[in-house]
């Protein structure tokens, strides 16, 4: 018992300071793997130093740094759920016990027992967003977590400069507004319309679809 407050108190400790705990090899084998354990822990297992050139890694990571803020942050925070991260240069030993040669991969360590199949994240299949994150979360652990994002005023602020751009042109040429009144111009306009909205980005937009797709003939991804 004084072995897992000892944990338990280590663990709450770090996440005051940061809402995704860094494991070496060592603090993942004492704080993951051994018991006595009566907490759930999430971990990304990753490769975000500069020379691995992972890029999937870094916005996955994004993702996952979003999630665990949401819960960090939230009401519902307690010590039954922890979110770590291992990168490959910091635990290649980690990499090496558990046969893993890709990233990013998530893994749900549970309270008792090994982890199922079903403890790993299908990344390929859903994707690496928060939300889906924390939907397979709360279906391995019974913990939901609300995913609340930084505002984004990116899109507010590029509609105000468009919109400025528009009325300074309007201004400037408010004597002489017969080019208002051009059918090409227009059409060109309709068309940069038409081929955003068909466009495959607009698609993506709309449909949401995953990451990755697997071949149903072969499964390859």
């Amino acid at each position: 018992q004084n072995l897992l407050a000892e944990k338990v108190e280590q663990l709450m400790e770090w996440s005051s300071r940061r809402s995704v705990v860094r494991m070496n090899g060592d603090k993942f084998r004492r704080f993951v793997k051994a018991p006595p354990r009566n907490y759930s822990v999430i971990v990304m297992f990753t490769a975000l130093q500069p020379q691995r050139q992972c890029s999937v890694c870094r916005q996955a990571n994004e993702e996952y740094q979003v999630l665990a803020n949401s819960w960090r942050y939230s009401s519902a925070f307690s010590n039954k759920l922890f979110f770590t991260i291992v990168d490959y240069d910091e635990g290649a030993d980690v990499f090496q016990q558990l046969n893993m040669n890709s990233a990013p991969t998530f893994m749900h360590f549970p309270p008792k027992g090994k982890p199922k199949r079903a403890d790993t994240f299908d990344l390929q299949r859903i994707g690496f967003a928060a939300e889906q994150l924390a939907k397979w979360i709360a279906d391995r652990t019974d913990v939901h977590i609300r995913v609340f994002r930084p505002p984004n005023y990116s899109g507010t602020i590029a509609l105000a400069l468009l919109v400025s751009l528009v009325g300074g042109l309007l201004y400037l040429r408010r004597n002489n507004l017969e080019f208002i009144y051009n059918k090409t111009g227009w059409a060109m306009a309709a068309l940069c319309v038409v081929f955003a909205m068909t466009s495959g980005q607009m698609w993506n937009h709309i449909r949401g679809p995953p990451y990755a797709h697997k071949n149903p003939q072969n499964g390859q991804v």
